[in-house]
Order: C-alpha cells, then structure tokens, then sequence
C-alpha cells in the first residue's frame, strides 16, 4: 500500500478556527514594542541610505559598505566555527577521534560494538579457500552465467568471458554477532559485517573488436546466516540460509568499453543497475538457500512465513532544518520538507508540504517484516529543491523495539544534521491462521496478507500463435508441425490484486520455466478481492496463460493454504502453474496491561498534614511521618512499582520495603535502559539546596490561574550534561523542549534558566534567548561552568523553563522546572535524554 492520509484529531481543527486574541493590556503593551521595535530596525537600516543621498554621494558607498558588512559577517562565522570546532574536539576528543577512524580506516565493527566478536579464525580459513573459491566462481562465470547472458537478447550471442581472476585479496569478516535469546531454539542466526576490497581482474568480449572489464571491486554490507533446522543427525543442520539485510554499498572500478562507466554520468546508474540485480537475489525478502538434506523444503526456506508487519504512521516533524536561501545566502527561507520510508527493497515518498518546518503528514504505510530484530525502517527526510534535493536528516529504527513494544508512538531525533525530529507512530500487526479473526477497515487499511510462492510452470506456449493454433480443429496436424517454429518460448509471471502489481524474473528459452520466487500482497477485502496471475512474454508483452483464484477460497482451507498445481485458461491443452498462497489475518498486539491495585492506605498524621496544605510535604518527597521518612529506607532495595486508577486517571507509586511510598519519583534498574528519564523536581529537593525560585511552596497560589488549574502533563526538556575532564567545566547544553505548556493562543514564548546550586546568585545564573510562539522549542544553547570534578559530583542542577514576558507582574513566569543531582548521573561519559518537568505545589496525590 502506498500510502494513504491519517485522519486528524479535532484539536488540529480546534487551533486553526478561532484565532481571535482579546485586546488585553499585555497583548496591547506586546504590540505596541513590536511596532516601535520595528520601527527602529527601519530607521537603523534606510537612514544610511537617506543621509547619502542627502549628502549627494555615489551610491556605489552603500553598496562597498553591504559588501564589507557582508565579508566581515562571513569572516566572523568562519573564525567562530574554526575556535568552535577546537572547542568541540577538546571537549570530545574520544568521539571525535572513534568517528574519524571508523570512516577514514572502516575499522572493524566490533571496536565499536562491544557484543560483535572479532572473527580472525574465519578470516584465515577464508584466506587459505580464496583461490578455489576464485575456480568455483570461474566456472559459474563461463558455464552459468556466459549462457544465460547469451540467451537475455540477440545481440549478445557471441559475449564470452576471456578472463576470470578474483585476485589474492580475500573477503573479511570484521566482526560477527550470534543471537540466542531472540530467536527459535532450533535455529542458529548469526550477523556477519563483510568488507570486499579486492583486486579482482575480469575481461569479457561483448562482440569483436568490444570488450569489457571489471578490475577492482569494493563490496560492504551485513550478511545474515541462518542455521535451521537443527536436528539430531549429521550433519545436524538441514539447511543454510544467507541474505542481506539491507542493500550494501558496491563500487567498480571498469576497464575496456565500460570504462565509460566510471564517469560521475554512469557510474552511479550502472552501480545502482547491478545493486538491483543483487538485491533480486540476495536482499530480503529475496536469500540464498542451500539445503544438506532431502528432508527440508526448498519453498520453506527461500520464502519462509513473514514475522509480522508493521504499521507506520508518518505524523510529523519539528525543528527542521531551513535550507531555502535568497540573495545568496543572506536571506534565510524556510524548506519543503517530504520523507522516504525504506525497508529492504521497498521504498515508499510521502508528499511534500511547502515552506514549513514543522510538516504534518498524517499519512500511513504498511511494510512486511522477515526479520525481527534485524530488519530496519529507514527514514530520511528531504527539501524538495529543483535541481538536487537537500538532505534534512535520517533515522534508522529496527523492527526488533517495535515487536517488543508492539506499539510505538514518540518523537525520534533526526541523525546528521543538528536538530530537527520526527514523530511516527508504530504498530505490530501479527499473523494469525484463524479467520474468525478477520475485521476489514472502513479506513482503507489492510486486513489480512497474502503470500504466494512461484515454482514453476509446465508446457507453456511459445508464443500466441501456437495458444490460438490448438483452439483450431480444421487445420491439419501435418501442416501445424511445418508451422510449428523450434525456439522455447522466454516467460515471466505477472501477479496483481486490483493496482498491486508484482513481476517475476524473466526466464529464457524454456517450456517449463522454475522461478522459485515469493511474494507478498496486502489485502482489503478479502470476499471481493482475487489474485490475478499471468504467465506473459517478455518481448510483445501477450498472455500465455492466465490463472484467477478468490481469495475467499483460502478462507475454508487447512491452513488458510493453497499449495498445488493449477490449469492455465487461454493457454496450452496442458499448461500448468504451480504455486502456493497462503492466506493470513492481520491482529493488532496489545502492550501488557500495568498491574491496578487498590490505592495504598495512609496514616492519619499524613492525611491530616496534607489536607492542611500539605503540599510541602509532598514536595520533599516523603511524608513527614518517621515511619516513611528516606533515611529509614535502605539504599540497596529495590521498590515496586504499584499503579492505581482514580477517577479515570492513574498514578504511579513506588512501594518500599518499609511501607512508605514515594509519589513521583521513578526507580531504574541499571539493566533496564529507558529512553526518558523522570525527575520530579520535588523528588530531590533538600533544605540545603533551593533556589530563589522555588520558595513558595504553599498552594500555587502565585501562579497564573491557567497553570493551577492545568490537570496535564508541563511538557519535557531536553539536557546534555557532560564533564570536559581536560579543561575542568561542566558543560550543559540545553537542547529543545516539547509539549510545553501554551501561554497563549499563539504558543509560549519561553527560555531556559539554570542554576549550579548552591550558587543562586544573578552572577552565576545561566539563561538561554527566548523562543517566541512556540510549544517545541529548539534552543541548542551550550553553557560551561567553572567546578573541578570532585565538587560536580556534590551539586545539583536547577533548571527552569519560563515564559518570558515584557513587564513584571506578580504572577510567577516557570511553568516547568526539573532538578538534576549531579552524583547520580555518569557526567565524565555525558548523557542525552529527556526529563519531565514539573511545577512544586501543582502536583498532588488524590
């Protein structure tokens, strides 16, 4: 399916009707600066202009000074990102060092994968068998290959191969991964990182005097083994399995004829031609079958059962990248922004939205998982441009979170460039064979999906001369044998279920023609819908013969299956086709359900405290009660997690072994990575250590009336704390924000402010620029404080998201904090990650 529109929720509708704003002292006081502010830009800029006519002086004054304004401004950038990357790469040393290797030397991956093992033992083997491997090859070049090039078109009759050297560099293997937990226990999977730069010497005579020729090759990529299946004989595995996972990268070096190739013209349309030659074979879901005994199926192995499929909604994005300019550069625009979805040879573009850097597409796409973990979900985002399109990011996802998930919906930073993020949506839909199960969507979705695997066809026509010639029963058998021409006929397959249509490989000069190919269909209506298969010749393009099946006849098989030989209409008295369809239902998994309990009882001394306002109590952390206070809960246990539903809503607590229980506050396993760490800011609160900004506790009283009464979440921050060890700072760099809470109508226009506590000085108060109108914030402002490691270790780190507002009123402007304790974060490695935000005196229990 290629795509089809998502339907939006009613608050999109909601925030486009109504953007009438009411005439309020601070929105009159907000325009009237905007105006005067707009004003005095003017003024800077023409008044130049005005007093050099005034002054009867050549205009081309204004335009040196523009340039050497122009200059100094591109100098000043250059300088800035020259000290900037020095800054950066003392900072990060390691990183930096690590990522240039990798892509300068291709070092090995299992330097940077600690569970990728190193496989020397392999390379040697390799190396002692490349020469035969290099005969094994010469013989399927000149015997298989020569042939079947020969066969493709007329004008390659005479193509020979003259030379055949797969030179003395072997192929290695830079590291292998085994997976055990994740898969069946009769099976062996084992990932294999291949890199080919070797000096192979190949010379071909196309027609004399044209030759051709391949010297050098560069071939990487991840190779996937299966094993299956184990069994209790020798050689105690039935078969071998090996494919790529996703393309890999393949560069030639041609000689004679095709040296043409090597023009940056060709090069890439002939590299692209033979990557798709490979992928037909040996991407998924095509793969290389060998079975060692006569007891496995060859369909079974070629074309296994999918693992499920998976749902994507492309909902999104934010912060991207501007990479429309005007007057060179001067004048920054906005961009056009569309995605590509890929997984394996499948690839799928959304549409594009003009000039807007947060795109919605609500869109939904359908792709069909073989591997799980393993198979990936490429994104990449681009700026549709006339001429080349600019890249706007990627992000790779693997299928292997989404099947443990089963749903996913969250926002996925984009990769190679400095922000920008995308928002999808993911469900794993799994496969099941019971047809009680079927539900067609009323939303264009599918519901089920069809899997067909092609053998082989038997007797087939030679052309459409000989189909109508056995439908004549006047004419003469002797005078059908003179007519009848020699020549086997060349044949694909051709499927379609309604505008899905689907192609097999051709083959040449045969009556019975084996494909062994497979492949897949999304169906919508499984009553109405039927699958369509032609048996054509490649040349004219004319049916050979033509097989119909309902796809309502799979539903009373055994097995939703169909696996048997069908009779050809409008074809040979004896045409056959021999294929099997396999029918199965698509069923939406659910995630867990959490644990509900009833709500913990409390003491009358805590109920009797909060209900006297007691929300400083609950903005410590724990109760004031000696029972439940922290010094009395030993570090070393761990709590569970308890969860209750109230009115609708649930609630989160951890329950210790003493019976106290701690609202807001998240315990993390440190086997169990999370991709968001929580932080109530009342969680770790001390006496010792609170900012100016955090003292009035009582009952939100100070803040505005839209804040107290806000029942949801205030949004989450994005930090990176790190430690520069080299040059003794502590380096924070505030990211972007989501979900903030909106001021107004038109967004919020907020900043970050960061203390070091204890230091709550105004000399020691960090404070990012503002970003006007927006919910999702994207700041990327770097701050650096002076503190030897030791101390870091003791501090704490006071964040506040405000709203800025342009004349002082009493009402307060946070509306989000979150409060970081230093000693419990790895800083000397840095971390990136998410964290809640919170207001103290808001949050209650009940």
């Amino acid at each position: 399916m290629a795509g089809q529109m998502y339907p939006g929720s009613p608050a999109q509708a909601a925030d486009h009707g109504g953007n009438s704003e009411q005439l309020s002292p601070s929105a009159v006081n907000r325009v009237l600066m905007e105006f005067l502010m707009y004003f005095g830009r003017a003024v800077f800029f023409f008044y130049p202009v005005y007093l050099t006519g005034y002054l009867g002086l050549s205009i081309s004054w204004v335009l040196l000074c523009m340039l050497m304004v122009t200059w100094w401004k591109k100098n000043r950038q250059w300088k800035d990102a020259r000290i900037g990357g020095a800054i950066e790469f003392v900072d990060n040393e390691t990183h930096v060092i690590n990522t240039e290797l990798k892509s300068g030397l291709q070092m090995a991956s299992w330097v940077h994968f600690t569970n990728v093992e190193k496989v020397h033992w392999v390379n040697k083997v390799l190396e002692q068998a490349w020469p035969f491997f290099g005969m094994y090859m010469e013989k399927l070049l000149k015997v298989n290959i020569q042939a079947a090039v020969r066969q493709s078109n007329a004008a390659l009759k005479t193509f020979t191969f003259t030379k055949v050297h797969f030179g003395h560099i072997p192929l290695r293997i830079t590291g292998m991964k085994a997976y055990t937990h994740e898969v069946d226990q009769r099976e062996v999977v084992l990932d294999l990182n291949i890199c080919y730069d070797g000096d192979v010497d190949i010379d071909a005579e196309v027609k004399s005097p044209i030759t051709a020729g391949v010297k050098g090759l560069k071939l990487q990529g991840m190779l996937r083994v299966i094993l299956e299946p184990l069994i209790g004989e020798a050689p105690l595995v039935g078969g071998v399995t090996f494919f790529f996972i996703r393309r890999p990268t393949l560069q030639i070096n041609w000689t004679g004829a095709t040296n043409l190739l090597d023009s940056p013209a060709f090069s890439s349309l002939s590299e692209d031609t033979i990557m798709n030659i490979i992928a037909s074979l040996m991407v998924l879901p095509n793969r290389m079958c060998i079975p060692l005994i006569d007891q496995v199926k060859v369909d079974q192995m070629r074309f296994p059962l999918p693992r499920g499929v998976v749902r994507v909604h492309l909902l999104e994005a934010r912060d991207l990248l501007a990479k429309d300019t005007y007057m060179m550069g001067l004048v920054k625009g906005k961009s056009d922004p569309y995605a590509t979805l890929r997984v394996g040879n499948r690839q799928v573009k959304s549409k594009t939205v003009k000039e807007d850097l947060h795109p919605k597409w609500n869109e939904v796409y359908e792709f069909v998982v073989h591997e799980a973990p393993g198979q990936e979900l490429e994104v990449e985002l681009y700026d549709e441009d006339t001429d080349k399109d600019d890249l706007l990011g990627t992000y790779n996802l693997d299928f292997g979170e989404v099947k443990k998930e089963k749903q996913m919906d969250q926002w996925f930073p984009l990769e190679g460039v400095q922000y920008g993020e995308v928002r999808l949506k993911l469900q794993w839909l799994s496969l099941q064979a019971d047809s009680s199960l079927l539900k067609e969507s009323t939303d264009g979705l599918a519901c089920a999906m069809l899997a067909v695997y092609l053998e082989n066809a038997s007797n087939i026509p030679k052309d459409h001369s000989e189909i109508t010639e056995h439908h004549k029963h006047g004419k003469h058998s002797k005078e059908a044998r003179l007519t009848r021409r020699t020549a086997n006929p060349n044949s694909f397959v051709e499927f379609s279920i309604d505008k899905d249509v689907q192609k097999s490989k051709v083959v040449y000069a045969s009556k019975d023609p084996v494909f062994e190919e497979g492949f897949t269909f999304f169906v919508h209506s499984v009553k109405t819908q039927q699958l369509t298969v032609q048996v054509k010749e490649p040349e004219k393009k004319t049916a050979l013969g033509v097989l119909n099946l309902p796809l309502s006849r799979l539903l009373n098989t055994s097995n939703m299956t169909l696996d048997q030989r069908f009779p050809l209409e409008r074809s040979g008295a004896n045409s056959h086709i021999k294929l099997k369809a396999t029918l199965r239902i698509l069923t939406e998994d659910q995630p867990p359900p959490k644990i509900i309990l009833d709500p913990p009882p409390q003491p009358k001394q805590q109920t009797l405290q909060s209900n006297q306002g007691g929300d400083a109590s609950l903005s410590t952390g724990v109760s004031s009660t000696p029972e439940v206070s922290s010094n009395n809960i030993p570090a070393a246990s761990p709590p569970t997690r308890l969860a209750y539903s109230q009115n609708g809503s649930s609630e989160e607590y951890l329950a210790h072994p003493h019976g106290s229980y701690l609202a807001g506050e998240t315990w993390k396993s440190p086997s169990s990575p999370q991709n968001m760490r929580r932080f109530d800011s009342h969680s770790l609160l001390s006496e010792n250590s609170i900012a100016s900004s955090r003292f009035d506790l009582s009952d939100g009283a100070c803040y505005p009336e839209a804040i107290r009464k806000h029942q949801g979440s205030f949004g989450e921050i994005n930090l990176t704390v790190r430690y520069a060890t080299l040059r003794n700072k502590l380096i924070v760099i505030v990211n972007s924000c989501r979900n903030l809470f909106p001021c107004s109508e038109n967004g919020t226009d907020s900043y970050v402010r960061l203390y070091l506590l204890p230091d709550q000085t105004w000399r020691h108060r960090k404070k990012t620029h503002v970003k006007k109108r927006t919910v999702n914030p994207a700041f990327h402002d770097k701050f650096e404080f002076d503190v030897p490691l030791q101390e870091a270790h003791t501090r704490k780190l006071d964040v506040a998201v405000k709203n800025n507002r342009m004349f002082h009123t009493r009402e307060r402007k946070d509306i989000g904090m979150v409060m970081l304790d230093l000693s419990q974060l790895d800083i000397v490695k840095g971390i990136t990650e998410w964290f809640e935000l919170t207001l103290p005196g808001l949050k209650k229990l009940f």
